[in-house]
């Protein structure tokens, strides 16, 4: 199967006043096209700040990162707002939908960068609603949805671009037990509709719907397993 990450001794240093911190150190993995994987770790492991960089949201001071054979870590602003518009769809823990905005008009926003016409960008944040199971709200506004509803809408608007991978950072923070569980089946469908999926979480039992965990800590691997669950999930999803 072909990589569509590569990180080789990638690390991440900030400045804060006189101290040098380390929020990363040397990490090198690979994760293969359409693989499901949870980054995991404890506050200040590094798990935040290698999401940053997998998701071209930030640059490493210094290693290499290549994504979908292109060559991202040493990319300017400009491009690698392009490279993350066009490869990686996201899902955060707040939602960060638009008061003011329908569903639709939330979802469709991101294809007004990618230069769709209002006609196209509308049919198919439609389409991908529908495909969330929102088909019936798509003229709700976010304060007139639930927390699960809401993202739902934040799902869809990441996947309306057609990304190869989905990039999820605590996406059930705000949500409560039975909702995180349908939450996390959408994420388990997405995989197995081809997309690559990286969910960012501190909690285990999150965790373990991916079929990989990377646990972090201190800016290092500290280990990287197959889910032990994974051969009662794979025959369940072909039963």
């Amino acid at each position: 199967m072909d990589e569509i990450i590569k990180v080789s001794a990638l690390s991440k240093k900030y400045q804060m006043g006189t101290e040098t911190v380390e929020a990363l150190r040397d990490v090198s993995l690979s994760i293969l096209k359409n693989e499901y994987v949870a980054l995991m770790g404890p506050s200040g492991s590094g798990k935040s700040t290698l999401m940053n960089l997998l998701g071209c949201l930030d640059s490493p001071t210094s290693g290499e990162y290549m994504l979908n054979g292109n060559q991202v870590s040493e990319l300017e602003d400009e491009e690698l707002a392009a490279i993350r518009n066009k490869e990686i769809g996201f899902v955060f823990q707040t939602f960060n939908l638009l008061p003011r905005l329908s569903a639709v008009d939330n979802v469709a926003l991101p294809l007004v960068y990618a230069g769709l016409s209002k006609k196209d960008r509308t049919a198919k944040a439609e389409q991908v609603l529908r495909s969330v199971g929102l088909g019936d709200r798509m003229a709700h506004k976010p304060n007139e949805l639930s927390g699960g509803q809401r993202q739902r809408v934040a799902i869809a608007r990441a996947l309306v671009n057609d990304p190869a991978i989905i990039l999820a950072d605590e996406p059930t923070g705000n949500l409560d037990t039975k909702t995180s569980i349908e939450i996390m089946a959408l994420f388990e469908q997405i995989h197995k509709n081809g997309n690559t999926v990286i969910l960012v979480t501190h909690e285990p039992d999150i965790a373990l719907h991916a079929h990989r965990v990377i646990k972090l800590r201190d800016g290092l691997v500290d280990s990287d397993t197959k889910n032990p669950n994974i051969t009662s999930l794979l025959q369940e999803s072909k039963a």
